[in-house]
């Protein structure tokens, strides 16, 4: 069963929906904003929206929210930023700080969090945005900031109980902004009196910025502070009426963020936690990428890169227990694709399966395109589109056998374009080729084999008529092996080293089917030489 249906399924159960009447279900998820949202947030906002869409699909009503955190603090400055900049910020709240130079946004939290939302919207996920300060500035965070002051006690008891974090007496669960220098991570609350809390802004608090020594009393209601964390979550979970919300694995471990949110939701709000969708991450080549490139594995960087449809696939192929590991400088574009090409030949021949379930949810709204289009491989488009001397639309022609319809024209030009920009961006070596205008050097360290292999290719060609077909160049290179004797990767590596300089290269027999005979054959006579 297509994950996105065994989860509906659950939450159905659970919260019998044919009882609800009118009373939509509300899904939940959020991201801080507190500098170029990692694509690997998207799968969050993908697994949540599918959900939503899948139970709309069954008819169950249903809402899905999306907090941007601009509320939290900024406890550190990004690497492409000027820290002289932001230096003076650190510890205020993320929508209390100036945006970049150049931004049009209000704030610092709006400018990097309308790019995420873009994000969102571009990919076809349409949740209901809110901004976590709108909670807080609006009062509709008082009842529970109250409730968690009250039972503070409650509250370090879960922490010490559930996941061994000591907090001594007196600790309150909330960041207050200081009146004097509005600064969060540097204050200290305590002895709340119902109206108000005891805090103090210490000058050596946190290490990464100072605090300005105010002492007094203030009011922790109306935007002049924010829960922490683990009493956050619940607390939001309570004000929104949420009975959705799934996070990474790491927070769903025993004595984790999820175990604590839970125990202080039942015992502190009296509110049932939300159904749970515990998720593996979605990983970007587990590594720093392109640095020498300029490049990163920010969610619009990589949204940048593919089409919503291909975009869409990454993030939902796997299964929510499954992690994905997103190389843009390796072959998971192609391999991406590939697969795309076989879900949709399913697709095509009315296979209901789960690929089926999963082709639906990768296109937007489930509008499917017309089964009859014709899919190149990317692989081959990237090479082609590197090949200036070929013309995509004839040698897709050729790929194909037939002339090409408007919708796969309409594909192949769209693979076209996002085969340049990842070729331009991250394409690893093996997929970067320029045809070499004279016999590269190496040639001249080929063994006799390859050599005499080449011949025979030559006189191959030079005897037929008009310039084979890639399946018939590929028969005749797999009989030489055979016939001088020589290993295949040796006639393949000596092949490409004549033609594009490196031992590598597409698949042989195509390659050469589609570069000019009397180019090929001059070649071939030159490096068999």
């Amino acid at each position: 069963m297509f994950w996105a249906d065994r989860i509906c399924e659950e939450v159905i159960k659970r919260f019998d929906t044919s009882k609800r009447g009118n009373a939509p279900l509300i899904i939940r998820d959020e991201k801080t904003v507190s500098g170029r949202v990692h694509v690997g947030s998207m799968r969050g906002v993908a697994i949540h929206g599918t959900v939503s869409e899948d139970l709309g699909e069954k008819g169950v009503k249903n809402t899905f929210l999306y907090e941007l955190n601009d509320f939290d603090p900024m406890d550190d400055i990004p690497t492409y930023l000027p820290r002289e900049q932001f230096e003076m910020y650190l510890g205020m709240s993320l929508k209390d700080i100036p945006a970049p130079s150049g931004s049009k946004a209000k704030n610092f939290a709006e400018h990097f969090g309308n790019e995420f939302r873009e994000v969102i919207g571009g990919s076809g996920f349409t949740p209901i945005f809110y901004w976590a300060s709108e909670l807080y500035l609006s009062g509709k965070m008082d009842g529970v900031i109250r409730e968690a002051l009250l039972g503070a006690e409650t509250i370090r008891r879960i922490q010490k109980e559930v996941s061994g974090a000591e907090r001594k007496p007196g600790w309150l669960p909330i960041s207050v902004i200081c009146p004097q220098c509005g600064k969060m991570t540097t204050t200290e609350a305590t002895d709340f009196d119902g109206q108000t809390v005891q805090i103090n802004c210490y000058e050596t608090k946190v290490a990464y910025t100072k605090g300005c020594g105010f002492s007094g009393r203030v009011s922790p209601f109306g935007g002049k502070a924010k829960l922490y964390w683990k009493a956050d979550w619940p607390a939001k979970w309570k004000v929104n009426g949420v009975n959705v919300e799934g996070g990474g694995k790491d927070h769903s471990t025993k004595g984790g963020s999820r175990d604590v949110a839970n125990h202080i939701a039942r015992e502190v709000f009296s509110y049932e936690p939300p159904f749970d969708i515990p998720y593996e991450f979605f990983l970007v080549g587990g590594k720093k990428m392109s640095s020498s490139k300029g490049k990163g594995s920010s969610a619009k960087e990589i949204a940048d890169l593919l089409p919503t449809k291909i975009f869409r696939l990454a993030l939902l192929q796997k299964d929510i227990n499954q992690a994905f590991n997103f190389d843009p400088e390796g072959d998971t574009i192609p391999v991406l694709y590939d697969l795309y090409d076989k879900l949709a030949a399913g697709a095509a021949a009315g296979v209901e399966d789960d690929y089926a379930r999963l082709f639906k949810f990768i296109h937007l709204h489930g509008h499917l395109p017309p089964r009859d289009i014709f899919y190149p491989r990317f692989s081959q488009i990237a090479f082609i589109a590197q090949m200036p001397h070929l013309d995509l639309e004839h040698e897709a022609e050729k790929l194909k056998g037939a002339p090409l319809n408007d919708a796969d024209k309409k594909e192949l030009s769209e693979r076209a374009e996002y085969a340049k920009r990842w070729i331009e961006s991250y394409a690893p070596e093996k997929f970067v080729f320029k045809l070499q205008t004279e016999l590269p050097t190496a040639v001249r360290d080929l063994s006799d084999a390859q050599k005499k292999a080449i011949h025979i290719l030559a006189r191959y060609l030079e005897q037929s008529s008009k310039m084979p077909t890639g399946e018939e160049l590929h028969q005749k290179l797999h009989s030489l092996k055979d016939e001088v004797p020589i290993e295949p990767a040796e006639l393949f590596s000596s092949i490409y080293l004549a033609f594009l300089g490196k031992s590598y290269g597409p698949k042989a027999g195509w390659f050469l089917s589609v570069l000019p005979r009397n180019f090929v054959l001059k070649r071939l006579k030159e490096a068999s030489r």
